[in-house]
């Protein structure tokens, strides 16, 4: 309505290609979050890797170490590089990691 004021047509334009909608990914799990639309993820790699770490109780890597088991392979590379490292000491006695 405002435009009229400046002699410019004032009907909103149809776009040319309509909009890619965006694919999501649900949880196939009824009761999660992610089965939701609005919390679902972004890409199938993401989905699979939430099922495998919520929802599935196979746990395919385990370290000897500790006995930490793990359904995720990245996961698993994570607590290889952090496990058994000691970190700082502090004057107090604290350990921190990092």
């Amino acid at each position: 309505m405002h435009r009229r004021r400046h002699k410019v047509p004032w009907k909103l334009l149809k776009r040319k290609t309509p909009i890619a909608r965006k694919r999501v990914f649900v949880c196939p799990e009824p009761t999660c979050l992610h089965h939701d639309p609005c919390h679902a993820l972004d890409d199938l790699v993401g989905i699979k890797k939430h099922f495998r770490r919520k929802h599935s109780n196979q746990k395919q890597w385990v370290y000897e170490k500790c006995s930490n088991g793990y359904a995720v392979q990245s996961d698993y590379k994570v607590h290889l590089k952090t496990c058994g490292t000691r970190g700082h000491s502090c004057d107090c006695g604290r350990v921190f990691s990092r």
